[in-house]
């Protein structure tokens, strides 16, 4: 089997725990406004690459991947759910931790089965939660935001290792009512095991112009690392309220 694959990274810090070899898929459904990667969101482009192909990319480098292991990010990795299964499959069968990084959004809450013989050679899901507010959410990224929570839920009650991602976004996303929303909601996943904050910025506008593609965030101002640690506290105080 052939996987649509932008690109790979084997240095990658920021992307589940340890020092990781990061598979970008190409392809995604969503339109974030503050994207960073809009050269992924077209499904069905990218190099055809197959899951041996990138576990042999992974032992070139395996030597410096402390604590690590293989990520698959994208663009959004369950777009290609048959192919990243497999890739999930051979790396465990290798020893390697397992990480998705995903926004949940291709999750078929009417039929969880899909996702059951992925889940179980997944060691970790980092899962964006964009907004809580449904209809900001469609506004951020085009699309509702039931299929991320379901998936959130269904991951919880599959006990499956959970990491919660949220971008910080000025005039956005840093509102501390719907903040403290996300610390209510997330309180109820069993296997929550982190929390991080992420600041906006605004690297990716020049891209943008590069691409042709419309920046509609136009000049809003970068969020800073004060800003999304004092977010983190507010959604800790939501989860600490909720669990009372």
């Amino acid at each position: 089997m052939l996987g649509f694959i932008h690109s790979t990274e084997s240095f990658g810090t920021v992307d589940g725990p340890g020092i990781r070899f990061v598979v970008f898929f190409q392809g995604c459904p969503m339109r974030c406004l503050y994207c960073h990667n809009p050269d992924t969101w077209e499904i069905g482009r990218g190099e055809l690459r197959s899951a041996e192909e990138l576990l042999a990319e992974y032992d070139g480098v395996k030597e410096f991947l402390k604590e690590g292991g293989l990520t698959a990010s994208g663009g959004e990795p369950l777009v290609q759910l048959d192919f990243l299964t497999e890739l999930f499959e051979k790396a465990k069968q290798k020893g390697i931790h397992t990480c998705l990084d995903t926004s949940g959004i291709s999750f078929t809450p009417e039929n969880p089965e899909r996702f059951d013989r992925l889940i179980a050679s997944t060691d970790l899901v980092m899962l964006d939660i964009k907004h809580i507010d449904d209809m900001r959410h469609r506004k951020l990224t085009g699309h509702s935001n039931v299929r991320v929570l379901a998936f959130a839920k269904y991951l919880s009650d599959k006990g499956v290792p959970i990491w919660i991602r949220h971008v910080l976004v000025p005039t956005v996303t840093n509102n501390d009512a719907y903040l403290r929303a996300i610390g209510k909601f997330i309180a109820g996943l069993k296997t929550l095991k982190a929390i991080d904050v992420l600041p906006y910025h605004t690297m990716a506008r020049e891209k943008y112009e590069r691409l042709g593609i419309d920046y509609k965030l136009g000049d809003t101002p970068a969020a800073t690392k004060q800003q999304a640690e004092r977010a983190r506290d507010v959604i800790m105080s939501g989860l600490k309220d909720a669990l009372k």
